[in-house]
Protein backbone atom coordinates (compact mmCIF):
# COMPACT_ATOMS: atom_id res chain seq x y z
CA UNK A 1 0.00 0.00 0.00
CA UNK A 2 1.44 3.38 -0.91
CA UNK A 3 2.31 5.50 2.12
CA UNK A 4 -0.10 8.24 1.06
CA UNK A 5 -3.02 5.80 0.86
CA UNK A 6 -2.10 4.31 4.24
CA UNK A 7 -2.25 7.82 5.70
CA UNK A 8 -5.66 8.41 4.13
CA UNK A 9 -6.96 5.11 5.53
CA UNK A 10 -5.65 5.83 9.04
CA UNK A 11 -7.12 9.32 9.10
CA UNK A 12 -10.44 8.12 7.70
CA UNK A 13 -10.57 5.38 10.33
CA UNK A 14 -9.92 7.94 13.07
CA UNK A 15 -12.75 10.19 11.83
CA UNK A 16 -15.06 7.18 11.59
CA UNK A 17 -14.15 6.09 15.12
CA UNK A 18 -15.14 9.50 16.47
CA UNK A 19 -18.46 9.35 14.61
CA UNK A 20 -19.02 5.80 15.91
CA UNK A 21 -18.40 6.91 19.50
CA UNK A 22 -20.88 9.77 19.09
CA UNK A 23 -23.44 7.39 17.61
CA UNK A 24 -23.02 4.94 20.50
CA UNK A 25 -23.65 7.78 22.95
CA UNK A 26 -26.68 9.01 20.98
CA UNK A 27 -28.00 5.45 20.74
CA UNK A 28 -27.64 5.02 24.50
CA UNK A 29 -29.62 8.20 25.08
CA UNK A 30 -32.32 7.39 22.53
CA UNK A 31 -32.79 3.62 22.87
CA UNK A 32 -30.91 2.57 26.00
CA UNK A 33 -28.97 -0.68 26.16
CA UNK A 34 -30.49 -2.13 23.02
CA UNK A 35 -29.51 1.03 21.18
CA UNK A 36 -25.92 0.66 22.33
CA UNK A 37 -25.84 -2.94 21.15
CA UNK A 38 -27.31 -1.93 17.79
CA UNK A 39 -24.80 0.91 17.43
CA UNK A 40 -21.88 -1.34 18.33
CA UNK A 41 -23.04 -3.97 15.82
CA UNK A 42 -23.43 -1.31 13.13
CA UNK A 43 -19.95 0.01 13.88
CA UNK A 44 -18.46 -3.49 13.80
CA UNK A 45 -20.15 -4.28 10.49
CA UNK A 46 -18.81 -1.11 8.87
CA UNK A 47 -15.33 -1.67 10.30
CA UNK A 48 -15.20 -5.23 8.96
CA UNK A 49 -16.54 -4.18 5.56
CA UNK A 50 -14.02 -1.39 5.12
CA UNK A 51 -11.15 -3.52 6.40
CA UNK A 52 -11.99 -6.16 3.81
CA UNK A 53 -12.07 -3.49 1.10
CA UNK A 54 -8.75 -2.00 2.11
CA UNK A 55 -7.05 -5.40 2.21
CA UNK A 56 -8.55 -6.55 -1.09
CA UNK A 57 -7.79 -3.33 -2.95
CA UNK A 58 -4.25 -3.25 -1.52
CA UNK A 59 -3.62 -6.78 -2.77
CA UNK A 60 -5.10 -5.96 -6.18
CA UNK A 61 -3.00 -2.78 -6.44
CA UNK A 62 0.10 -4.96 -6.56
CA UNK A 63 -1.25 -6.54 -9.75
CA UNK A 64 -2.43 -3.54 -11.77
CA UNK A 65 -4.58 -0.43 -11.59
CA UNK A 66 -7.27 -2.25 -13.58
CA UNK A 67 -7.35 -5.11 -11.08
CA UNK A 68 -7.56 -2.57 -8.28
CA UNK A 69 -10.61 -0.91 -9.83
CA UNK A 70 -12.35 -4.23 -10.53
CA UNK A 71 -11.67 -5.33 -6.95
CA UNK A 72 -12.97 -2.04 -5.54
CA UNK A 73 -16.19 -2.32 -7.54
CA UNK A 74 -16.58 -6.02 -6.69
CA UNK A 75 -16.15 -5.48 -2.97
CA UNK A 76 -18.56 -2.54 -3.13
CA UNK A 77 -21.28 -4.65 -4.75
CA UNK A 78 -20.66 -7.52 -2.32
CA UNK A 79 -20.88 -5.16 0.68
CA UNK A 80 -24.14 -3.64 -0.54
CA UNK A 81 -25.66 -7.10 -1.02
CA UNK A 82 -24.49 -8.22 2.42
CA UNK A 83 -25.81 -5.04 4.02
CA UNK A 84 -29.20 -5.59 2.38
CA UNK A 85 -29.15 -9.16 3.70
CA UNK A 86 -28.29 -8.10 7.27
CA UNK A 87 -30.82 -5.27 7.34
CA UNK A 88 -33.64 -7.43 5.99
CA UNK A 89 -32.70 -10.41 8.17
CA UNK A 90 -32.52 -8.50 11.45
CA UNK A 91 -35.04 -5.70 10.88
CA UNK A 92 -37.57 -7.30 13.23
CA UNK A 93 -35.19 -8.37 15.97
CA UNK A 94 -35.71 -7.49 19.61
CA UNK A 95 -32.14 -8.30 20.69
CA UNK A 96 -30.93 -4.84 19.66
CA UNK A 97 -32.32 -1.68 18.13
CA UNK A 98 -32.43 -2.14 14.34
CA UNK A 99 -32.98 1.60 13.88
CA UNK A 100 -29.80 2.47 15.81
CA UNK A 101 -27.95 -0.28 13.95
CA UNK A 102 -28.94 1.23 10.61
CA UNK A 103 -28.37 4.85 11.61
CA UNK A 104 -24.94 4.07 13.05
CA UNK A 105 -23.93 2.06 10.00
CA UNK A 106 -25.09 4.89 7.74
CA UNK A 107 -23.29 7.55 9.80
CA UNK A 108 -20.07 5.53 9.81
CA UNK A 109 -20.26 4.83 6.07
CA UNK A 110 -20.78 8.51 5.31
CA UNK A 111 -18.01 9.56 7.71
CA UNK A 112 -15.55 7.10 6.13
CA UNK A 113 -16.46 8.15 2.60
CA UNK A 114 -16.34 11.89 3.24
CA UNK A 115 -13.10 11.56 5.23
CA UNK A 116 -11.47 9.67 2.37
CA UNK A 117 -12.54 12.33 -0.11
CA UNK A 118 -11.37 15.22 2.09
CA UNK A 119 -8.01 13.63 2.98
CA UNK A 120 -7.41 12.62 -0.63
CA UNK A 121 -8.02 16.18 -1.77
CA UNK A 122 -5.81 17.66 0.94
CA UNK A 123 -2.91 15.27 0.37
CA UNK A 124 -3.07 15.73 -3.39
CA UNK A 125 -2.18 12.14 -4.18
CA UNK A 126 -1.44 11.76 -7.90
CA UNK A 127 -3.91 9.44 -9.59
CA UNK A 128 -1.87 9.12 -12.77
CA UNK A 129 1.56 7.58 -12.69
CA UNK A 130 4.10 9.78 -14.47
CA UNK A 131 5.91 8.07 -17.31
CA UNK A 132 9.25 6.57 -16.37
CA UNK A 133 8.28 5.51 -12.82
CA UNK A 134 7.68 1.86 -13.67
Amino acid sequence: MPASYALIVRRSAAVTAVVAAVMVAVSAAVAGGKGVIGALLGTALVAVFFAISVLAVTAAARVSPQAMMITAIGTYVAKILLLIFFVSRYSGTTAFSPRMFGLTALACILAWTFAQVIWSMRLRVPYVEPEGRR
